[in-house]
């Protein structure tokens, strides 16, 4: 079921309605919750009707071991028992298929857990790991849990939000204000904009043609390709999050901001800081500091490298995303080797100062894309050779094009004021004027994107 389709959004209608029907009732709004949540994965596969509900019920009873034993040894096994399992089950939905099809070639295994459950391993281990560690408070209810680490929105490509956090959102009695419906149905409607408008529009009419055929094109235009697919993936993937909190506004439920204006980063750590944001925190959060040295001189150094490698082979392994993460470790220790050198506080300085780092960390980033867009290093080192040639042309590079590029780099660089208000302003119009403009927007989207829509980048991972 595609997060943009008509099926998900009625799918979305029915468990609003019913949930806030139920809403006074804890027992019984938790269920219908859990129920729609089954109901969304078991549409990719029968067998996750017992998968998902099983290795939760698993981690609830490591927490509830957490929460009452105090000793190490106890605590330690616990953990590690939550860590096996989330482990087995995030390699095996992203790499079981491929590991088949190695040991089995002549035989087809895209069938294989098509629902990855990488962002739901990432969020059921942050309850564990909290536990464990003591900053987070846990649930004796079975049901709150079950509910929230499984919570539909989220799990096919975040946000990555603590589990305590939710449960904490959903055992408060619910309450949906009229403000709260509109900023959902906004950010549901600029989710879809940014979807079908930009990142597919991109991707279907100049990225996919260049990266497949790179030799029909200028090394102009593969550069202009390569633009264009920052912005593709920025577009695709945070109007995925928008449509994923929407969708969370709708149950009462606020869901972390995943994007900040990164292509505007000084450095490739604040851009870390930007993009991603659950992501990126869960790497810091519970990776990182997790990895032995830290206080050392020259360990954290290594074990940045080590993070960013590990994050990028999640996402594939192959040398691409190894490269990916390499470039990003390294760059991301020459940051923190300069930031402990000059020391972290830097003074203020005007805009037009600021443009020259902001310009050469975005290239920095345009440049790591290649690596992680291209299906092989060979494939790769060939985008980079058109690139170098330093030919001229512009023929494929259409006024549409050219069109979709200015307003997806506008919308990059738009101050987040202006966002603010628009937000605020439409979420304070009358139900019908949200209806209306959802319905133009889904007008728009038939007239320029009426091929249907691609996945969504991150789904697959």
């Amino acid at each position: 079921m595609q997060t943009t389709s008509a099926t998900y959004f009625a799918f979305i209608a029915a468990a609003f309605f019913v949930y806030w029907a139920a809403s006074r009732f804890r027992t019984l709004r938790f269920t219908i919750l859990l129920f729609a949540n089954v109901l969304f994965c078991a549409r990719f596969g029968v067998f996750y009707i017992i998968l998902v509900p099983a290795a939760a019920s698993v981690d609830f009873c490591v927490g509830l071991g957490l929460m009452r034993s105090s000793r190490p040894l106890v605590r330690r096994m616990l953990l590690a028992v939550s860590l096996m399992l989330n482990l087995g089950l995030l390699i095996g939905s992203r790499h079981m298929g491929a590991i088949l099809e190695y040991a089995r070639p002549t035989e087809h295994w895209d069938w294989i857990f098509p629902l990855g459950l990488s962002f739901y391993t990432f969020q059921a281990l942050t309850y564990t790991i909290d536990l464990y560690r003591r900053d987070a408070e846990g649930t004796s209810s079975i049901l709150a849990y079950l509910a929230s680490v499984s919570f539909f929105p989220t799990i096919l490509a975040g946000p990555i939000t603590r589990v305590a956090d939710l449960v904490k959102q959903f055992e408060r009695e619910p309450r949906l204000e009229p403000v709260d419906g509109g900023r959902a149905f906004f950010l549901i409607g600029l989710g879809l904009a940014k979807k079908f408008l930009i990142a597919d529009y991109l991707a279907v009419n100049l990225i996919n043609r260049v990266f497949d055929t790179p030799d029909l094109y200028s090394g102009f235009e593969v550069l202009v390709a390569v633009f264009a697919y920052s912005l593709q993936l920025y577009y695709d993937f945070s109007g995925y999050t928008d449509i994923a909190r929407g969708a969370g506004q709708l149950f009462g439920v606020k869901l972390p901001i995943n994007f900040d204006r990164p292509y505007m980063s000084l450095d490739i750590a604040e851009f870390w800081r930007r993009w991603h944001i659950s992501f990126s925190n869960w790497l810091r959060d519970y990776l990182f500091y997790s990895l032995p040295g830290n206080r050392t001189r020259v360990m954290p150094y290594i074990n940045l490298m080590v993070t960013m490698v590990l994050g990028g082979l999640w996402h594939g392994l192959t040398w691409n995303f190894a490269i990916w993460g390499l470039l990003h470790g390294g760059a991301l220790a020459i940051v923190r080797g300069w930031q402990s050198w000059r020391g972290r506080w830097r003074p203020p300085v005007p805009w037009y100062k600021q443009v020259p780092a902001v310009g050469l960390t975005y290239a920095f980033v345009c440049f790591t894309w290649i690596f992680f867009r291209a299906g092989t290093l060979d494939q790769a080192v060939h985008i980079l050779r058109r690139i170098g040639s330093l030919s001229f042309a512009a023929e494929n590079l259409s006024p549409a094009i050219a069109g979709v590029l200015l307003v997806a780099v506008a919308g990059c660089v738009a101050p987040k004021k202006i966002y603010g208000a628009a937000i605020d302003f439409f979420s304070s119009r009358p139900v019908l004027v949200h209806a209306v403009v959802l319905a133009l927007i889904a007008i728009v989207i038939e007239a320029v994107g009426g091929r249907g829509s691609a996945p969504f980048v991150y789904s697959r991972f």
